[in-house]
């Protein structure tokens, strides 16, 4: 339970709220690459945070992020045209670089300096494991970024998709961390073990992993702080004096790495980015760092297996709010938990059935609640510690965000700091990488 104050803090994220400046203070991924295909293509609008922007790729191939308003007389920038590295306003044809330089000026005699004292607002950019990051802070305060296992693998290593989620930020995060919920929400109900294996192959689950997980609802929690979060460890019990442990990895301000992968499985994560309020982009990304993923697994990846949806051409998911996520209530009954198709879909259904921002006064927490209230504890510090003057110090550690998550089995005996050595290497997950850090645009 949150009191009123608190949920209000976490929930917002705003221009000028104490959460919105917390998430300032790191990269946010803003697009995919793919959605600026091209240099000199159509721009994008963009939203995020509560702030309409728009985006385009130059002529170089650089991506500028800028305030859609010129500041002639106020056109909106998405109308412009993209041409010789610059957005051209359509309304007098002033025109902007991707650092928001005003570079013509045709309006003007040739040999006035006016335009040496015009700018339009602008955002750093980076292009980073196929996504658009932007940084929306206070200059002097650039971070690091994060170093994602999934953007350090070659591209033929990973897999990335977004989708829109009708809900606050906070509880599509939560949500994502929690791992309790997997022995209900997505587990089968039927009777036929070659169609619970069909089912549960959405979630990349196999059928022991499936039975832990439904015998044993109530897992036991350990969580680990680090640099850039928080490692979760979620055991069950196993087969024999054994535990079924499921990893997760909650790194600030907003991913988090899915427990579903033992040695040598794909990986999942997600990263959730308020556009208003009342809702969020998430960003996803699979993963392999042994071999390329096959045509097989893309082709399952972009139909809505795991954390990514089928989605329109909006990236709005095909199953939403708005048509009860076509609910089926004979599949309800008969195979599985709630009659919805899709792991990414039942999330989006519960979470969203919250409220548009859910009413953390009104709850009651349990044992299996732990990394939900270790998660709101330490972004409420983050952005307390922030309105006092802190730096968030996991800002400027990039190399940090190199962990994995996964899926162990060990005797129950083993603490679970071995578990983590001995299946990631490390207590709290570290991988090894060399990330090679895309350059400022010039």
């Amino acid at each position: 339970m949150l009191s009123a104050e608190d949920n209000e803090l976490l929930t917002r994220t705003g221009p000028g709220t104490a959460m919105g400046e917390f998430f300032r203070r790191f990269w946010m991924p803003v697009l995919l690459s793919l959605e600026l295909p091209e240099p000199d293509g159509p721009p994008v609008r963009v939203k995020i945070m509560g702030k309409d922007l728009v985006a385009f790729r130059d002529t170089d191939g650089r991506v500028g992020l800028l305030d859609p308003r010129c500041p002639h007389r106020g056109a909106n920038l998405f109308f412009g045209r993209n041409e010789k590295c610059g957005l051209r306003c359509a309304y007098h044809g002033w025109k902007y670089d991707v650092t928001g330089r005003c570079v013509d000026m045709p309006t003007m005699p040739p040999e006035s300096t006016f335009r040496d004292r015009i700018r339009a607002g602008s955002y750093p950019t980076r292009e980073w494991g196929e996504f658009v990051w932007a940084y929306l802070g206070p200059a002097g305060h650039e971070p690091e970024l994060p170093g994602l296992e999934f953007a350090l693998v070659p591209p033929a290593h990973r897999f990335v998709s977004k989708k829109l989620q009708q809900c606050n930020w906070a509880q599509a995060c939560e949500g994502g961390i929690d791992t309790a919920h997997f022995s209900f929400l997505h587990m089968p109900v039927s009777s036929s073990d070659s169609e619970r294996d069909e089912i549960m192959s959405r979630s990349s689950a196999d059928r022991d992993r499936t039975r832990w997980m439904r015998d044993d609802a109530m897992p036991e929690f350990q969580v680990v702080p680090h640099d850039a979060g928080l490692a979760i460890g979620a055991s069950r019990r196993a087969d024999g004096s054994g535990l079924y442990w499921r990893v997760s990895q909650f790194l600030l301000p907003n991913h988090g790495l899915a427990p579903n992968a033992f040695a040598g499985e794909n990986y999942h994560g997600q990263t959730w980015v308020p556009i208003t309020d009342e809702l969020c982009w998430v960003y996803c990304y699979t993963w392999n760092p042994e071999r390329p993923l096959t045509e097989s697994e893309r082709q399952r990846l972009r139909a809505g297996q795991s954390v990514h949806a089928a989605v329109d051409e909006r990236w709005v998911p095909l199953r939403n709010r708005d048509n009860d996520y076509l609910i089926d209530r004979v599949d309800q009954k008969l195979r599985t938990f709630t009659g919805i198709r899709g792991i990414s879909e039942q999330d989006a259904c519960i979470q969203d059935s919250q409220g548009f921002i859910a009413d953390r006064t009104r709850e009651y927490l349990g044992p299996t609640d732990a990394a939900i209230v270790q998660f709101r504890r330490l972004m409420l510090r983050g952005a307390r510690d922030l309105g006092k003057g802190v730096e968030p110090p996991a800002a400027r550690q990039g190399a940090a965000y190199a962990v994995r998550s996964g899926s162990a089995l060990a005797d129950r005996s083993v603490p679970f700091a071995e578990v983590m050595i001995e299946r990631l290497g490390d207590p709290v997950g570290r991988v090894d990488h060399a990330p090679v850090v895309p350059k400022p645009v010039a």
